[in-house]
């Protein structure tokens, strides 16, 4: 049925165009190369309905393929500008919608009375995909993909080393930014302090107060004033410093009370469950503290996880709530979609590559929840494992992107030498196109430093040193 499909795909090979907008940051602003554009529709299981596009070049095919991720619950297939790139780099290239779309339901709606759908959000439309997508490949050229790697960054960060821990035979690198791996304990610690402001109102922060806290922590850890903390790590601003006195008990626009004191801690520190064990990481030290309010309707932070995923009802009662006992029902449940199995050592011995990044000032998933993943698979696997995983961690950066430091950098460009030309990336130069900025990004937990002389926007100013 391939070899067929293949044949009348090849008559009908695809002009120079195609989807020029599509899940990325923006628009592509140049035509892509001529391809076949091949839809397919996956079903490995009676509940499943898995939309996926495979696009081959049909002339200078660089005889590897790329298959990309998704963001958030997924539901379309959001890699086209991913898509797009590797097409220009002579990819044969895929994308796929996790097995639902948005007639299915807003966010995690779709998995009510449909458990099969999280099987497929969690890792199967991405292995259902991959695999018939090389087969594809394979009998549109004659010959399969020499090399095959995988992008993608959040949700798609999970995918990525979900693949490593459960198909290491998938990709032969794997690049994955700003992971969502721990997307059950992500989510519930979300609707956690969502409903703890419910509960305790006057923990609530005003705007007042957040751009208090926010410019004296900027204030005491960005010296350079840069406007981003090149190194978080070395930041030990301690909050309680602005609490207000005890003696007085005042509350004023200059200090916070000890309920928001509390709302403060969680925010940095984290969710932490009744036995003081972590949940969920907090924010980096550095990121701005928002304004926080009560939630006026259902939690926010991920609430479908809960009610849907865990309880599979649609009118279950958030207000009755609670952490120590819900969590372990809901990860009964559907834990497997969390990717936090830190032994990659099947990947590993192949002669697999992860690329590991988060950016510093990503204030939508916690860096530190990278950071907590790399190190497990370094306590896992032993300490020195760079030979096959490295972790970049960016100053300034935003969620996957964007963000008031260097934030864009060529990390397939960085892969492909590494897998196929063993050339393990010391460093990463990245840039901020808007403001001109360079500068390195090191492998974890090296920084970059600055030198001390010469232009801070450049990167040939700034050297990778360890803490």
């Amino acid at each position: 049925a391939i070899s067929n499909l293949v044949d009348v795909l090849t008559k009908a090979a695809a002009a120079p165009g195609g989807p020029q907008t599509g899940g990325g940051r923006g628009a592509a602003a140049q035509p892509i190369p001529a391809h076949c554009r091949v839809k397919l529709v996956l079903k490995p299981s009676s509940d499943s309905h898995i939309n996926a596009e495979l696009w081959m070049p049909t002339a200078d095919w660089n005889g590897k393929f790329l298959a990309v991720g998704n963001g958030g619950f997924g539901g379309a297939i959001q890699g086209y500008n991913d898509m797009q790139v590797a097409l220009r780099r002579g990819y044969a290239t895929a994308g796929n919608d996790t097995g639902h779309t948005a007639e299915d339901g807003p966010n995690g709606m779709f998995a009510l009375g449909h458990p099969e759908k999280i099987v497929d959000f969690s890792h199967r439309a991405m292995h259902e995909m991959v695999v018939t997508s090389k087969r594809l490949v394979d009998a549109f050229y004659s010959k399969p993909p020499q090399f095959s790697y995988y992008k993608g960054c959040s949700t798609g960060g999970r995918q990525g080393v979900m693949a490593a821990q459960r198909f290491p035979d998938d990709f032969d690198g794997i690049i994955a930014g700003a992971l969502a791996n721990r997307h059950i304990q992500q989510h519930t610690a979300g609707v956690t302090r969502s409903i703890e402001l419910y509960r305790h109102p006057e923990g609530a922060i005003p705007a007042s107060k957040a751009e208090l806290v926010s410019k004296a922590i900027l204030n005491a850890c960005d010296p350079m004033k840069e406007g981003f903390v090149n190194n978080p790590r070395a930041c030990t601003f301690d909050v309680s410093k602005l609490a207000c006195s005890s003696a007085s008990g005042a509350d004023t626009n200059s200090c916070l009370t000890p309920a928001q004191m509390k709302t403060v801690e969680t925010f940095y520190g984290g969710v932490k469950n009744s036995k003081g064990e972590l949940i969920f990481s907090g924010q980096n030290i550095t990121n701005p503290l928002p304004a926080l309010a009560p939630p006026t309707g259902a939690p926010g932070g991920g609430y479908d996880t809960v009610r849907i995923w865990g309880f599979q009802n649609a009118d279950y009662d958030w207000k009755a709530f609670d952490l120590d006992r819900d969590m372990p029902i809901i990860k009964s449940k559907v834990g497997f979609v969390d990717a936090v199995d830190p032994d990659l050592s099947k990947f590993k011995a192949r002669g697999g590559k992860l690329l590991l990044y988060a950016g510093w000032g990503d204030t939508t998933i916690t860096p530190e929840n990278t950071v907590l993943y790399y190190e497990s698979v370094l306590q896992k696997m032993g300490k020195n494992q760079g030979d096959f995983t490295r972790l970049f961690m960016v100053p300034g950066m935003a969620h996957c992107g964007g963000g008031a430091g260097p934030n864009t950098f060529d990390s397939i460009g960085a892969l492909e030498a590494w897998r196929e030309k063993g050339s393990a990336p010391a460093e990463i130069t990245a840039f901020n196109p808007q403001t001109g900025l360079s500068r390195p990004v090191c492998p974890y937990p090296q920084y970059a430093k600055y030198t001390g002389t010469g232009n801070m926007k450049d990167a040939a100013n700034w050297s990778c040193v360890a803490p």
